[in-house]
């Protein structure tokens, strides 16, 4: 009996081993299918992309003087569109949300736009977006954080209006 009990607990840590090395990478795996749902970027944000200088990608640390100059260019974008921006709590399921990059240069000309998210089921939002941040150029001078990428994001509405993450008022639970 003991015999069999062994031979029963070595048969089941094998296949215990086998089974935690086939996802370790020793063993070849199936190459996964793409991802039909992935959003392909859109022509615009191609378009942006390609249009961008090399040098205008400038993500910097987020340093207590880079999140102020958050603050500072969506109060600005506050003041330039205050009639489109949705007062109070924003509902619990926005429109669209979308993670923008801004590339400022030292003076707060806008370079390029191009988004880390995009809203694939609204792509009108990320147009209205680029043509909202290219309207407000430029932003205000960023001082000593320099030229670099102003990231936000924003909460769309379906009526229009919007929220950005830095400013926001927060989310309705219902």
């Amino acid at each position: 009996m003991t015999m069999a009990r062994n031979r029963i607990v070595l048969l089941l840590a094998a296949l215990a081993l086998a089974a935690g090395l086939s996802g370790c990478g020793i063993f070849p795996s199936t190459p996964k299918p793409a991802d039909p749902d992935a959003a392909a970027p859109t022509p615009a944000q191609e378009q942006a992309k390609a249009a961008l200088p090399e040098s205008a990608r400038r993500i910097t640390a987020q340093t207590p003087a880079v999140r102020a100059y958050r603050k500072t260019g969506a109060r600005y974008i506050y003041t330039r569109y205050a009639d489109r921006i949705y007062k109070g709590k924003i509902p619990p399921l926005v429109y669209a949300v979308a993670t923008v990059e801004t590339h400022i240069d030292a003076k707060g000309e806008v370079e390029a736009v191009t988004f880390m998210r995009a809203p694939s089921h609204a792509p009108e939002v990320s147009v209205q977006i680029v043509e909202l941040i290219k309207k407000a150029s430029p932003l205000p001078a960023p001082g000593r954080v320099g030229a670099h990428t102003y990231v936000e994001t924003w909460l769309w509405d379906k009526s229009g209006k919007f929220q950005l993450d830095s400013l926001t008022e927060g989310q309705r639970s219902r």
